[in-house]
């Protein structure tokens, strides 16, 4: 599901007519056919002097090379970067005159939904760490609204302030249990069922909201209108809980969620499309330059018994980390999961034993000369491993001044648990 939202957003969000101004409706979106989810093998066998080779059977990849490299985004250069920073400045200002604690609050939650929270760190720790300080250290807070308690709890564990659990049994009664009133709350409901998924073990408060919200907000949700914006908000906050989302692809649902709701800050729509649609041409050149490497690599074309998924690996990148100054990072990231990916296959479905232990010394060794006991097929897959290993320890060594190659060594002997297949 999140590969066949990520290919959706290749066609961008809204498109922006001019730098200055932005315009409504959704691109359309292709429809592509998921993968299937892998099967695990065990390591093949000899049979009668014949080397019997198993197979998961995968699909070949949907993402061909040429289309990649045909991917292309308008959203480059001066225009839409001065732009960006004239928005960012007047939500500089907005972030500043906002006085109210639930002004600032709803601020930097829709900040950080619209996926704009990066360009904001230094105002939106300045803003928490005095929320915190004013309400839980000098503890002056007076209001007892739970939508307030629950996004200002929400936020503050986010950003790892240890804030009690015993905030919310204000809203609780004598027998422990919330009060009666809460149930016509859907949207302290809502910002309640989001903050539980922020508890510790043993955090019994919020383990009793969380099963009290899912309970009340499935009830909404089954008689409600399903186009109202709340009515989206909690049928997608049940399908899964903030806390465990994708912030891109959170990013991508929520601006245009966003945009029919009656109250939403132009600026922040704006910003939020023309961003979306920069940083995206970013992650297209970084998955461009990833997809020369792995054709270079010939892993893809030439070990056909082993999985071809260098797109979705790099999309678990921009899962980790989106922001565009760290394209340096999803590249290797990218490498290094597109590399344990072949690797795993070559010891979960198609290596014989010998061939597994010849190629575990190998690696240990990290010796290019001992490569010449490995049949073929190993061969490639060591050669590349070894170049790719070595290129990045090089380029962190030359371009930050870190040796991480002794990290490297100890992540690349393979685990022992194929032993046991």
């Amino acid at each position: 599901m999140a590969l066949t939202h990520f290919a959706s957003s290749f066609c961008t969000l809204p498109t922006l007519a001019s730098p200055s101004r932005a315009l409504a409706g959704p691109v359309s979106s292709k429809n592509y056919r998921s993968l299937p989810t892998k099967v695990r093998c065990m390591v093949a066998t000899e049979a009668a002097g014949q080397i019997v080779r198993r197979s998961a059977n995968y699909q070949t990849s949907i993402w061909e090379y040429d289309f990649v490299q045909s991917l292309t985004s308008k959203y480059k250069g001066e225009p839409y970067t001065a732009r960006s920073e004239k928005l960012k400045a007047n939500i500089r200002m907005m972030l500043a005159n906002a006085s109210k604690p639930l002004d600032q609050l709803e601020l930097i939650d829709a900040l950080q939904r619209l996926g704009l929270s990066y360009h904001f760190v230094d105002e939106i720790k300045s803003t928490l760490k005095s929320l915190f300080y004013k309400n839980h250290i000098e503890n002056t807070k007076t209001v007892h609204d739970l939508y307030a308690t629950a996004l200002e709890f929400r936020l503050l564990r986010q950003h790892g302030y240890k804030v009690p659990q015993e905030v919310f049994n204000h809203f609780k009664d004598e027998q422990g249990n919330f009060r009666a009133w809460i149930h016509d709350d859907l949207k302290g409901m809502l910002f309640l069922y989001e903050a539980s998924y922020f508890l510790v073990e043993g955090e019994r408060i919020l383990e009793d909201a969380r099963d009290f919200t899912t309970k009340n907000l499935e009830k909404y949700v089954n008689k409600c209108n399903p186009s109202e914006y709340l009515s989206k908000m909690v049928s997608h906050a049940l399908e899964l809980p903030l806390a465990w989302r994708m912030l891109r692809l959170e990013s991508n649902w929520f601006i245009n969620v966003y945009e029919t709701k009656t109250d939403m800050e132009p600026v922040l729509l704006e910003l939020a499309k023309l961003d979306f649609n920069m940083v995206q041409a970013i992650h297209q050149e970084d998955l461009k330059h990833s997809s020369r490497w792995w054709k270079r690599t010939g892993l893809g074309e030439k070990l056909d018994f082993a999985r071809d998924r260098l797109v979705e690996n790099f999309l678990w990148t921009v899962g980790v980390i989106f922001e565009p100054q760290f394209g340096n990072c999803r590249r290797m990231l990218t490498k290094v999961n597109s590399l344990i990916t072949t690797i795993d296959d070559v010891y979960d479905v198609y290596g014989t034993l010998d061939e597994l232990e010849l190629f575990t010394d190998a690696v240990v060794r990290w010796d290019l000369n001992f490569m010449d006991r490995l049949p073929d097929y190993m061969k490639l897959c060591f050669l590349a491993f070894y170049n790719s290993v070595n290129e990045m320890a090089y380029n962190i060594l030359k371009y930050q001044g870190i040796d991480i190659l002794p990290y490297l060594k100890k992540e690349r002997r393979p685990h022992n648990s194929w032993r046991n297949t």
